[in-house]
């Protein structure tokens, strides 16, 4: 049997229905009458297939409207937290000096442990002094975490160019000693920013406050703790008889030096006088100085 060109072949017939039940047959719907808006254009069920055709154009005068959104959104995904920076080694300064002053404690409080107190503390003495052998062994033997920095360590890191002020004092080894200054300055900013005590040594003279003592508080804080140590001067002479390189200076130099520490007498700082005191006894007499400069810390 033929059917019409065009004409859809009809569903198949199932048990229960007409031949034509639920199908509407292909027929020729009037047009709208001339003259008249087109409206708007059927909405396919849901599922059914757009046919492709040219999009059509909204009537002039008609406002867009935007699509809706689809019934059954698929879920965002919840950004998680950043990730915590690389803080790993490294803790970022405070902002100032990190060894700020000791406040002093009120009355019937213990005065703090310095063997188990964050400090910061500058070594002063002469060549021969043994601030070096103190340092070590105060920061060995302490209950916390310490470091012991070094200025003429630090200070012989140069190599190729070194000036060594015993070859003639000059501008070159001027600015290699205040690099090596601030280098320790840095150093200890560091450490005590990571909760971790420092020793500096150096030959600071008294008469020269703004290069030894006052670029010292600039680098560290002023809760750096400046502690003397003050022999006299036959037992720095014999003492830097041992040296040997660089570090041994003629005994003019070293009388000059003594000479010239002798200033910190009647300065207000702490002075040990370490004569008749090996390293181990000398490092108490420390603790007991530092003990003193928490509870009362010196004017500087």
């Amino acid at each position: 049997m033929q059917h019409a060109v065009g004409s859809p072949l009809p569903p198949p017939h199932r048990p229960g229905q007409g031949p034509h039940a639920g199908w509407a047959p292909a027929a020729h719907h009037p047009g709208p009458p001339p003259g008249a808006s087109p409206g708007p254009a059927p909405v396919p069920p849901p599922g059914f297939p757009v046919p492709p055709g040219p999009p059509r154009q909204p009537p002039a005068g008609s406002v867009p409207v935007p699509p809706a959104p689809p019934r059954h959104a698929p879920p965002q995904p919840t950004p998680g937290p950043p990730p915590a920076p690389d803080t790993t080694g490294h803790v970022p300064l405070p902002p100032g000096g990190p060894a700020g002053v000791p406040s002093a404690p009120p009355a019937m409080v213990t005065v703090p442990d310095p063997a188990a107190t964050t400090l910061a503390v500058l070594l002063i003495g002469p060549a021969g002094a043994g601030k070096t052998s103190v340092a070590k062994y105060w920061a060995d033997h302490r209950r916390v975490p310490t470091a012991h920095i070094s200025l003429d360590d630090v200070r012989e890191w140069v190599r190729s160019g070194f000036a060594d002020p015993q070859s003639g004092w000059n501008d070159n080894s001027e600015a290699q000693y205040r690099l090596a200054r601030r280098t320790c300055g840095f150093a200890a900013r560091n450490f005590l920013a990571n909760g971790i005590s420092c020793i500096l040594d150096d030959a600071v003279f008294p008469d020269r406050p703004v290069v030894g003592l006052g670029g010292w508080k600039r680098h560290v804080g002023p809760g750096l703790l400046p502690v003397v140590l003050l022999p006299g001067l036959d037992i720095v002479l014999e003492r830097n008889a041992e040296r040997s390189g660089n570090r041994r200076l003629t005994d003019e130099e070293v009388a000059r030096i003594h000479g010239r520490m002798a200033g910190w007498y009647g300065s207000g700082l702490p002075i040990i006088d370490n004569s008749q005191l090996d390293v181990p006894a000398t490092a108490r007499v420390l603790d007991e100085v530092l003990a003193r400069a928490i509870a009362s810390p010196p004017s500087w």
